[in-house]
């Protein structure tokens, strides 16, 4: 069975950073996509960043420019790492992989980011 567990979240001033990471076990294949999500106090869990198998990446426009997401396929681990951050940012972030061939997806169980004004 696949298991994702998300760390390194904690509370960081305004205009900080945090770098979170997800590691994953339990894997048939390799994973194809790692993304990461995150979800505000009664709001909607909001896609914020994906990186692929190859690298490639791409961003919401709300972190455009700020996090940068990267992945270690030898180490089945995700990263996100996160600058210049605001208090909107304040979330429980969530990392999501999907497995090659199968395409199944699996969730962690996030992890909090508070950002303090």
């Amino acid at each position: 069975q696949v298991r994702v567990v998300e760390s390194g979240g904690g509370l960081v001033q305004a205009g900080g950073s945090l770098k979170i990471s997800c590691v994953v076990s339990g894997l048939t294949f390799s994973i194809r996509t790692w993304d990461w999500y995150r979800q505000a106090p009664g709001k909607q869990r909001l896609w914020v960043a994906t990186v692929r198998s190859g690298g490639t990446t791409t961003y919401g426009e709300q972190v455009k420019g700020r996090f940068t997401v990267s992945r270690d396929n030898a180490k089945n681990m995700g990263y996100l790492e996160m600058n210049t951050l605001k208090p909107e940012d304040t979330a429980v972030y969530y990392c999501n992989v999907v497995e090659d061939h199968t395409g199944k997806d699996s969730w962690g169980q996030g992890t909090q980011v508070t950002v303090s004004s």
